[in-house]
């Protein structure tokens, strides 16, 4: 990576798209917690599922708080 690109591969400013990434990051992570969760119950590992679940609500609430500042500076 070099600490120049500005856009201009992407078409959207390195912090804009950092911005995007993250939040999509969190929501597929979301996704991937539950799965994990899932095999855990199914094993009978409640620690492990209680622990997964943990992960999935940090991630639920990075999405969240991702999508709302996508939300501000889409309509800025």
């Amino acid at each position: 990576m070099t600490s120049t690109e500005t856009g201009a591969v992407t078409g959207t400013k390195d912090k804009d798209y950092n911005l995007i990434w993250f939040t999509e990051a969190c929501l597929s992570n979301a996704l991937r917690m539950e799965v994990y969760a899932q095999d855990a119950e199914r094993d009978g590992d409640t620690e492990l599922a209680e622990f997964f679940r943990r992960a999935q609500g940090e991630s639920r609430k990075g999405a969240q708080q991702g999508k709302a500042l996508l939300a501000n500076r889409l309509t800025a």
